[in-house]
Formats: structure tokens, C-alpha cells, sequence
């Protein structure tokens, strides 16, 4: 199911979910649960913070629920502790079909561990991320060094995005590589696209062509390549809200 159907279903179901829906529109809304308790609901303002119910099991599973922003595209999310660090890549470039479809929302689960498989401390932790839309990468071919304009990042302005009130209107993106390739990545750490498989990179460059476009240096020792990244102006921010990890 893509994104434009979960959106008619969306539609479908306004009368039915008035209430609900309000929180939409302002905010987004998140949903937080330690399984296999109820589902618990919060907007995503910092003022209200969801607390999971204890499990029986001891489980720290906690249930995110958000709204699909309406782009055709893949969704990186990530969790965030309390000073905004990113402490998790929960998803990563996936597809609709990769969440839990429920009738109004996008339903995922955190474990409440790091990326290095670390349980995490209780406390207050947030989960936002962003839908991208599909980029056209251009092998531009080898040059001998990058532009001096050459920086390490660039800033984006975002879609809006019509179901909520969220106020990132620009995001900075820099250019991330490891064993694979290189990927545009938010200034904080979460991957946000593939730009282009590459082993053995030592270090990338970029710069902003125009409003929609960017240019990328990859530099793996022997030779520097050139790709331009187009399309880098779609792409919509949404936020699941704060909750609490038990």
C-alpha cells in the first residue's frame, strides 16, 4: 500500500476521527506503549509526554504511531534523546510497506537500545524524521579536485507539510559515506538518501546547485569523482512526538 492510498483512507476516515484528526493538523501525533500494554496518545508537543504502561514481561518495546506524510518516496526516522542527540537510526530509506499499516497511521517499534545494540537509560526520548521523494543521481565523471566553493553542507528548504504545524522549513544536509557508498545525511546523523555505491571513500565535498540540485565530490584516494544530486528539494520533515522510555 503507498502513500496515496493511505491517504484516502485517511480522507475516509475524518468524520469518523474528528477528534484525532484535530491533533493532526496541529501537530502530528504519536502514539507510545510498552508492549503489551494499551496504546497510550500524545501530540507532538515537548509539553505532553506520553508514559508506557509497565510490562509484565519486562519488555521496553516502545509503539510509534504517526501520520504518513503525503509523499511518494522512503522514510528515514530516528530516535533522539533529551539534548537532541541521535541515539538511533530506526529506519533508514524504507518503504510504506516496511511500517505496520494501521487504518489512519504508520505504526513502528523501538526496542530502547542504540544502534550499537546498547539498552539506553530511561528517560524522555523523541522520534522525527523525513519522507524523500526520489533524487536523480548524475555521474558527472573524475575531475582533479574539488571547487574551493566546496563545503561540507548545504542547506534545503523542505515541503511543507500540510498535516502539520511543524516549523523546520530548512533542513542542512551534508554527504555520509561508509563501506558501501556515500548518502546525503541530516547535519545530525540520520541517512536520509543513497547517492552512490563507492568503497574505500576518504572524504566528500558538496555544493549547492540552485534551489533543487547539489554537487558531490567523492574522493577514495586514487581518483575524485563528480555526481550531482537533483530533485534535493523534496523532501517533507514530521515528528512523532516526546515520549517516555521505562
Amino acid at each position: 500500500m503507498n502513500v496515496a492510498k493511505i491517504m484516502r483512507r485517511y480522507r475516509r476516515m475524518k468524520k469518523k476521527y474528528a477528534a484525532i484528526l484535530m491533533v493532526f493538523a496541529i501537530g502530528g501525533i504519536a502514539f507510545a506503549q510498552e508492549s503489551p500494554s494499551p496504546t497510550e496518545t500524545a501530540s507532538a508537543s515537548p509539553e505532553q509526554t506520553p508514559s508506557p504502561s509497565p510490562s509484565a514481561s519486562g519488555s521496553r518495546n516502545v509503539q510509534l504511531r504517526f501520520v504518513p506524510p503525503p509523499m511518494e518516496g522512503t522514510i528515514s526516522l530516528g530516535i533522539f534523546d533529551s539534548s537532541d542527540k541521535l541515539v538511533r537510526v530506526l529506519h533508514r530509506e524504507s518503504k510504506v510497506d516496511n511500517f505496520t499499516i494501521d487504518e489512519n497511521s504508520l505504526k513502528t517499534t523501538w526496542d530502547g537500545k542504540n544502534d550499537a545494540g546498547e539498552d539506553l537509560p530511561t528517560g524522555k526520548y523523541r522520534a522525527r524524521g523525513y519522507a524523500v521523494g526520489r533524487l536523480k543521481v548524475d555521474d558527472l565523471g573524475k575531475v582533479e579536485a574539488p571547487p574551493n566553493g566546496a563545503v561540507d553542507h548545504v542547506s534545503v528548504k523542505l515541503v511543507t507539510n500540510p498535516l502539520v504545524s511543524d516549523t523546520r522549513s530548512v533542513v542542512d544536509l551534508t554527504v555520509g559515506f561508509d563501506g558501501k557508498g556515500s548518502f546525503l545525511k541530516t547535519m545530525d546523523g540520520l541517512p536520509l538518501a543513497t547517492v552512490k555505491e563507492a568503497p574505500n571513500l576518504a572524504r566528500v565535498s558538496v555544493e549547492k546547485e540552485g534551489e533543487k540540485a547539489a554537487n558531490i565530490w567523492q574522493d577514495d584516494g586514487s581518483s575524485i569523482e563528480h555526481v550531482r544530486v537533483s530533485n534535493i528539494d523534496k523532501m517533507m520533515a514530521f515528528d512523532c512526538g516526546f515520549f517516555e522510555l521505562k
